[in-house]
């Protein structure tokens, strides 16, 4: 039998939560076809099976966190599978039979009313996920009322979430008592209680609230854990700079339709800050380290971590030795990992070794904001929405310019104030020092 172990899908990554299983038990998996769907603070993916041959168990199920290393499943390998009445004569009387069989006589013994298909129905219900429990039980649901669609009946995230989109509408024609409900008393002789009416018959039993209970998702819960540790575990400082981007913004409308034309995407602002930001670091490689047992380990390649927005959450990809690379080459990278992140098809090398984190909250219109570590790393960088503004020049004259706020997070472990903010002196003096007519490439 072959083990399939949670893989550490990241530096700092210490457990991972199995968000959807890709095959069930009993069926055939192909070596290094998708198996299993892992969800980290940093990334969304789809883990290969490390063997061909049958899933025989699933150890952890749908919306369980484990640790890293945590055995969550066996594969029998494609050589060891045999027919089924080879087995048979094979395996010894006892084990023939798996034990998820004998639960038939259990069975055998009808309760009051013999409830023996429902009996069946909650065996199935309580091989849930302990997420599926906990939602059912916020929920005051009946998990033996959820038709499941997992494996063996088991019910399924989506199956509890379906359920409870469609309860309102069907306990609305239920009757109360299959709803397993009381029916609500008599209406109290008027003034009994003063303010309250009695509710009408097509009012529903339940009284309305002023807050909803939104389950969190697996990435959602873990980017809480990652925030929260990194706050308690990096003394955070920060440090922000106004550049005038001028040059910058007529290099990119300068080049931009060509640049389209020959890359098949746009071009936006984000390269040329990396670039810029890269370069840096080759300056200040302070700020490219991280802090561990005592010491401060300085990276000798720089691996930027570019954050991405997602619709339930943010996740950072990593562009490996990102100070080798062009304008045009930090674009391709970028836009490449962005829309893999977006599909889901991030692979675990591509969050893997970040050193440094470029984040662009500017893209919805920030000016200003205080982001936190992307631990273990020292610091991130934030480059705001770009915006013009009255200002007055070096020659003490008044003009409009483009100006972009930036600002720094550090761990005050690594470093002080003064590397910070020649850090970002460095990073505005090659930002102010673009101009239309350099090379992209």
């Amino acid at each position: 039998m072959v083990s399939v172990t949670m893989p550490q899908l990241g530096e700092s990554v210490t457990e991972g939560t199995v968000a959807r299983w890709l095959k069930r038990e009993g069926e055939s998996v192909a070596r290094y076809e998708p198996l299993v769907e892992i969800i980290t603070d940093k990334v969304n993916s789809e883990i290969p099976s490390p063997e061909a041959g049958v899933l025989r168990r699933i150890l952890v199920p749908e919306g369980q966190t484990v640790k890293v290393g945590t055995e969550i499943a066996i594969i029998e390998p494609a050589a060891a599978v045999r027919e089924p009445d080879t087995v048979a004569q094979s395996v010894p009387a006892r084990e023939a039979t798996p034990a998820r069989e004998a639960t038939p006589a259990r069975e055998a013994t009808p309760a009051i009313g013999d409830d023996r298909p429902r009996y069946a129905e909650e065996e199935a219900r309580r091989r849930s996920s302990p997420l599926v429990r906990r939602l059912a039980k916020e929920h005051g649901i009946d998990l033996s009322l959820v038709p499941g669609t997992g494996a063996g009946g088991r019910v399924t995230k989506e199956d509890l979430l379906a359920y409870i989109e469609s309860r309102p509408a069907a306990a609305a024609a239920m009757p109360v008592a299959a709803r397993g409900e009381v029916a609500p008393p008599p209406p109290a002789p008027a003034g009994m209680l003063e303010g309250v009416a009695p509710l009408p018959p097509a009012v529903p039993l339940a009284p309305e609230v002023e807050e909803e209970v939104l389950p969190a998702s697996p990435m959602r819960r873990a980017i809480a854990e990652h925030m929260v540790r990194s706050v308690a575990t990096a003394p955070h400082a920060w440090t922000y700079i106004e550049v005038d981007v001028a040059g910058m913004v007529r290099w990119r409308e300068q080049a931009r339709a060509a640049f389209r034309a020959r890359e098949g995407f746009d071009l936006t602002y984000v390269p040329f800050v990396a670039k810029a930001v890269v370069e840096s670091l080759r300056e200040h490689p302070i700020l490219n380290s991280t802090w561990r047992d005592g010491q401060i380990v300085l990276k000798k390649r720089i691996h930027l971590g570019i954050a991405v927005a997602l619709e339930d959450g943010l996740i950072v990809p990593v562009i490996h030795d990102a100070d080798e690379k062009s304008i045009a080459g930090l674009a391709r990278a970028v836009h490449d990992l962005a829309t893999r992140a977006r599909a889901g098809k991030l692979t675990p090398q591509d969050v893997q070794g970040g050193t440094f984190t470029l984040n662009n909250t500017g893209a919805v219109g920030s000016i200003l904001s205080m982001p936190i570590i992307h631990q273990p790393q020292a610091a991130i960088l934030t480059m705001e929405a770009i915006t013009k503004r009255v200002v007055v020049t070096a020659d003490d004259a008044i003009a409009i310019r483009p100006i972009l706020n930036m600002c720094l997070s550090f761990d005050h472990r690594v470093c002080d104030g003064l590397q910070a903010g020649r850090f970002l002196q460095t990073v505005r003096q090659k930002l102010q020092a673009m101009a239309p007519g350099g090379s992209l490439y």
